[in-house]
């Protein structure tokens, strides 16, 4: 039977992503949708990117952008590395690509470019890096740095009384839009949590993959979900973003 399976901040853990697939039993009948900042962090972001497009070319996947993977396609295209970026995860992914050459660079490039800012499935359910601030859901954001930077639409659901209900007027209308809505973006680890966490409506999916936690991908219908070793434990010898 085929599964919709979603899948947190990969940060260049090629050997988490590997290891949760396998974990997980993925099959060419599952769908994956995929929250971005697949680049920036451990030491295989090519790697990461080149085995995406290879599993892409097997099975249905979505590729959503994150603010990484923004940074990574403006330094591929452009050949922009701010210090920023380069400070956060960028200096590990122009090393993963310091032998390639100019035709493999362009490929992965327009692979970035394919990339959605976000997907909202046939049962209302929305994907998305980081989040969006209109009231009235990503197509009216004005700001679409929001897709990839926003964080106030994981903190109002943390920050909201489980006792609220879905037909209270404080009920935040962002929420009320979508049955569901699934994330990255911003650590678990930053409430003390190392699986996928559940707040209203919202799933966060990026248990800190770039840092001390692991890679995580669930099965949006059961929410069954699984993880790879901690990242630092598969790149003993390297920081991450630490």
């Amino acid at each position: 039977m085929s599964r919709t399976l979603v899948v947190g901040d990969i940060h260049g853990g090629y050997r988490a992503l590997r290891q949760v697939l396998d974990r997980a039993e993925v099959t060419p009948n599952d769908q994956l949708i995929f929250l971005g900042d697949y680049v920036d962090g451990w030491s295989e972001s090519s790697e990461v990117i080149k085995y995406l497009m290879d599993v892409s070319g097997q099975q249905t996947c979505i590729f959503i952008k994150g603010n990484h993977d923004a940074w990574c396609e403006d330094w591929l295209s452009l050949g922009q590395s701010p210090d920023l970026w380069l400070r956060n995860g960028g200096k590990s992914t122009v090393e993963s690509y310091a032998d390639y050459l100019p035709e493999d660079l362009e490929v992965h490039l327009e692979f970035f470019q394919r990339m959605k800012s976000y997907h909202i499935d046939d049962q209302n359910r929305l994907f998305i890096h980081a989040g969006y601030a209109s009231m009235h859901g990503p197509e009216k954001e004005v700001y679409s740095s929001n897709y990839r930077w926003d964080r106030t639409l994981w903190e109002t659901a943390v920050a909201m009384d489980k006792k609220l209900q879905r037909n209270s007027e404080l009920y935040p209308k962002r929420l009320l839009l979508y049955n569901e809505i699934f994330i990255g973006h911003t650590p678990t680890l930053d409430i003390g949590i190392t699986t996928p966490v559940n707040k209203a409506n919202v799933w966060n999916m990026d248990t800190g993959a770039a840092y001390s936690g692991a890679l995580s991908m669930m099965d949006i219908g059961s929410k069954q979900h699984w993880q790879s070793d901690p990242l630092p434990t598969l790149y003993p010898n390297e920081k991450g973003r630490n």
